[in-house]
């Protein structure tokens, strides 16, 4: 944290997780350690490659502002990560009262006969945090795959418990409901033996009647046959 008169600064450093063609946002809390207004602005060495929100403004007694810097989605990476570029924040005791629009720039020159605090602030790439990887079933420390195959066979056991003690639970609470239900199915298990059985007796009439059919054609085909036997020995007799 800064030591200035006026405006407590933290951090003192702006860091940026650099990432290739993303924005990237930092930001600086000003804490006003004074009685008084305080009015401040923001300058940096490149400012197309910074955009500061807010870049001026003033911080009442005893508060706090909070500014933040975005840097411009980059295409190259800077080399070995290193960055010249550089902050300076000034810092001047303005009159009770004033606001963002009352700001000039001739309040942060010496010609003014102001006080003016200045702090300068380094850029600092860093790298980007990395996802968490997922953690594979079993690896956790002191534990096994086969621990943990043990582990969920143990908790669906106890899973089918809990349920079958529930449903004995809830059969001991309402028995009429269940001996109304086993009554239920005992009767549509017996009329269905039955209807099966029927269908057993009518497939076997069935297939006799097929039998008989066809033993009744084959004796009259011998007939019809004998009777033609007879008829041709009676024309060649003649």
């Amino acid at each position: 944290m800064s030591t200035g008169e006026l405006l407590a600064i933290e951090p003192q450093e702006l860091k940026f997780p650099f990432e290739l063609k993303k924005q990237i946002s930092s930001s600086l809390r000003l804490s006003n350690k004074t009685d008084d207004y305080v009015a401040f602005k923001v300058k940096t060495t490149n400012p197309k490659k910074y955009c500061v929100r807010p870049n001026t403004g003033v911080v009442l007694p005893r508060s706090n502002c909070d500014v933040v810097v975005t840097m411009q989605a980059q295409r190259e990476a800077p080399l070995d990560m290193q960055c010249k570029d550089k902050f300076l924040l000034q810092s001047v005791v303005v009159s009770t009262g004033t606001t963002q629009k009352d700001i000039t720039p001739e309040m942060f020159t010496k010609e003014s006969g102001n006080v003016v605090e200045e702090c300068k602030l380094k850029v600092i790439y860093v790298a980007p945090p990395k996802p968490p990887s997922p953690v594979p079933e079993g690896s956790e420390e002191g534990g096994s795959p086969r621990a943990s195959v043990s582990d969920n066979n143990g908790n669906l056991i106890a899973s089918e418990l809990n349920a079958a003690m529930r449903a004995y639970s809830e059969s001991q609470e309402k028995p009429a409901e269940v001996t109304t239900l086993i009554t239920r199915l005992t009767e549509e298990k017996n009329s269905a033996v039955q209807q099966n059985n029927l269908l057993k007796q009518e497939l076997e009439l069935l297939r006799r009647a097929t039998r008989d059919q066809r033993g009744g054609f084959s004796i009259v085909f011998v007939v019809v046959m004998a009777l033609l036997g007879i008829l041709i020995g009676y024309l060649l007799r003649k």
